[in-house]
């Protein structure tokens, strides 16, 4: 598969995204903001995971143009 720095960079933000930030986490809990921190970070996600399929999208049309 034929990848690049955007896609690649988008994936790893979601991956650390995803991935449980406990000390970060803990800290949201702490100051009382856990719920708007969780909303921010999926809404965080919906917009990446549209960047990533926009940009996955667009590497195609330019795969399919350049064969």
């Amino acid at each position: 598969m034929n990848t690049n720095a955007r896609i690649d960079a988008l994936q790893l933000m979601l991956t650390d995204l995803r991935t449980r930030n406990e000390p970060i986490r803990h800290k949201a809990a702490f100051r009382g903001c856990q719920p708007e921190f969780h909303a921010l970070v999926s809404q965080l996600i919906e917009q990446l995971e549209s960047k990533l399929l926009a940009e996955k999208q667009l590497q195609r049309a330019n795969n399919q143009q350049t064969t």
